[in-house]
């Protein structure tokens, strides 16, 4: 079938407006909240990444410079370090493909509120940290709860696109512009053989490879997405 740009525009304006006004608030202190909760997605994919290969959780942590630190005991360190950037954007996709394809836009919101809030509890240890998972995961539970499915959907919306394009921004700026960080490429590098560079450039490529993944699913042809009440 012969790609119709209009009908591509009708179908899908409300998706493409959400990804533009995105990009257009990026350096803003509006964007900051869900720069701060993609990081979290990182910090507790390293997490889960070493609870999944036998190991566990010692710490998680976020700070306000868009910072985190995960403490690990155990588990695969080829996996846990692997799963930082490739298991955030993971979790935005998911997060976008429900809000788009599902119907529990609302039970979906809450859920990852508590979730903030047990990890919290269970593996935070510092203040600032506290302050963004414990308000953060609040907010989500109280949007969940007392605002409309319409609204609920557009933020699962917006979390998930934000870790779409803050994910592999993160990477390159990481791994490829400063490799010289102590990047979770770097300490890879060091642990298992390559460079920062190459791991970089293999999990920004297998990045690009979901995201065009997730927007083939989310934007079929057979997809007709709008606004749920």
């Amino acid at each position: 079938m012969a790609f119709r740009p209009m009908a591509f525009l009708r179908d899908h304006w409300q998706l493409i407006a959400l990804t533009v006004a995105v990009f257009a608030l990026w350096s803003t202190p509006l964007v900051l909240p869900l720069k701060l909760l993609v990081v979290f997605f990182h910090e507790l994919s390293h997490g889960l990444a070493a609870i999944l290969t036998g190991g566990s959780i010692e710490s998680l942590s976020v700070n306000f410079q868009q910072g985190g630190e995960a403490w690990t005991r155990g588990g695969s360190r080829f996996l846990i370090l692997t799963a930082g950037y490739l298991g955030s954007l993971l979790i935005g996709a998911g997060l976008l493909i429900a809000a788009l394809r599902g119907r529990a836009d609302r039970m979906v919101l809450s859920g990852l509120g508590v979730l903030m809030l047990v990890v919290m509890l269970l593996y935070v240890r510092d203040v600032t940290a506290l302050l963004i998972c414990g308000a953060t995961g609040a907010a989500l539970i109280a949007a969940g709860r007392f605002l409309s499915a319409q609204w609920c959907d557009l933020i699962l919306r917006v979390i998930g696109l934000s870790s779409l394009i803050y994910v592999p921004y993160d990477i390159f700026d990481d791994t490829l512009r400063r490799a010289s960080l102590r990047s979770d490429a770097r300490m890879l590098a060091e642990e298992v053989g390559g460079t920062t560079m190459i791991w970089g450039a293999l999990w920004l490529i297998i990045s690009l490879v979901v995201i065009f993944w997730c927007m083939r699913r989310v934007l079929g042809r057979d997809s007709n997405i709008h606004f749920r009440r």
